[in-house]
């Protein structure tokens, strides 16, 4: 049983979160393993599985980014373990860019961060557009292309966090 179905949801990208909320929380309170102390040592032990596949499903579904990589998987394209890199020139020009221009920040000068931020929360919010529709036209390599730049604006927001802890 895969998540979407664990869940009784349509397997799509777009998701109602509010629904997957409410049934994740009715999932939890059914297969609670308080709800099975008095059986036996099995199904104790399967009512504490279930119950971390639910969490693990739910954590899943509730990240777009997860979904999306989770998705793709159920199509047969496995992300998880590839060391493929992105080809994309224009994305690696880029990504090189940003590298360079996170290297200049300065945490105390609130204007800059305070741009970089809105820059990157724009461009994130575009390539999730752009895989949303890619995944509904089941063009599984180009989204799991985007899903790549996705990691990297991801792996670079934490950075401009790190950047502000300093």
């Amino acid at each position: 049983m895969n998540h979407f179905e664990l869940f009784d949801i349509p397997t799509a990208y777009d998701l109602d979160l509010a629904e997957l909320q409410q049934r994740y929380r009715k999932l939890q309170q059914a297969l609670h393993p308080d709800r099975h102390a008095a059986g036996s040592e099995r199904d104790k032990l399967l009512a504490v599985q279930r119950t971390a596949q639910l969490n693990d499903a739910y954590q899943t579904l509730r990240s777009p980014l997860a979904r999306a990589e989770y998705l793709l998987s159920l199509r047969g394209v496995d992300m998880q373990h590839e060391q493929k890199t992105l080809q994309d020139p224009e994305f690696l020009m880029a990504q090189m860019e940003w590298r360079e221009r996170v290297e200049e920040l300065d945490a105390t000068d609130f204007t800059a961060m305070d741009a970089a931020y809105t820059e990157l929360a724009e461009q994130t919010a575009q390539l999730q557009a752009e895989l949303e529709r890619l995944i509904k036209a089941d063009a599984n390599g180009d989204a799991a292309d985007t899903i790549r730049k996705l990691k990297f604006m991801h792996k670079l927001r934490s950075e401009l966090e790190a950047l502000e802890e300093m």
